[in-house]
């Protein structure tokens, strides 16, 4: 799927117990840490030099996020920015993740993860109307976003609360980090 040609920002959830302790947590909750709940509220002053429009994941640890970062407006909740099924993977350390690229035993494979979360920033975009949609989900979303704008969808996952702006620019997309004075870099 093609994403429309227009910028969008992700936001990786805050950074919860599953992320501190090397768990692959997938479908399965895991609660914010304070840590996580500190970086979410330092977000609360970004400014995005627009209009946004704030969507998240259905699950607790992006919905957290939302309402902490931006407490000024009512997240849209969308089922489909939730986090890839990894199956029986779900729990284990994650030095014993498979490839990305496969479909692990009881979970989702990687091109239907891509084709739910393509359609679901399409949704985001098209019910933002001209607002920035602004979308915290999970590094799931962030590889998807990467695969479906040309970039890099294995390499390292995106840190936890750093908004991430992916704009096109002739026929390219970039991804860039908002800065905390609310520019990009």
């Amino acid at each position: 799927m093609i994403l429309p040609q227009r910028p969008f920002a992700l936001i990786r959830h805050g950074q919860t117990e599953a992320n501190r302790d090397g768990f692959i947590a997938g479908r399965t909750e895991a609660q914010l840490t304070e840590g996580g709940r500190r970086a979410a509220r330092a977000l609360a002053g970004k400014a995005f030099g627009q209009p946004i429009m704030l969507f998240t994941s259905p699950q607790a640890r992006a919905r957290d996020t939302a309402l902490l970062a931006i407490p000024s407006l009512s997240a849209y909740v969308v089922d489909d920015l939730r986090e890839r099924d990894w199956g029986i993977y779900e729990g284990r350390p994650i030095a014993e993740l498979p490839p990305r690229t496969s479909t692990p035993e009881g979970g989702e494979a990687w091109e239907a993860m891509l084709a739910r979360l393509a359609a679901a920033i399409c949704q985001c975009m098209a019910l933002a109307g001209s607002n920035l949609p602004v979308i915290v989900a999970h590094s799931g979303a962030i590889r998807a976003a990467r695969a479906l704008t040309g970039q890099d969808a294995m390499g390292p996952s995106a840190p936890n609360t750093t908004p991430l702006l992916y704009t096109p620019a002739s026929g390219q997309w970039r991804e860039q980090p908002l800065l905390a004075e609310g520019t990009v870099s």
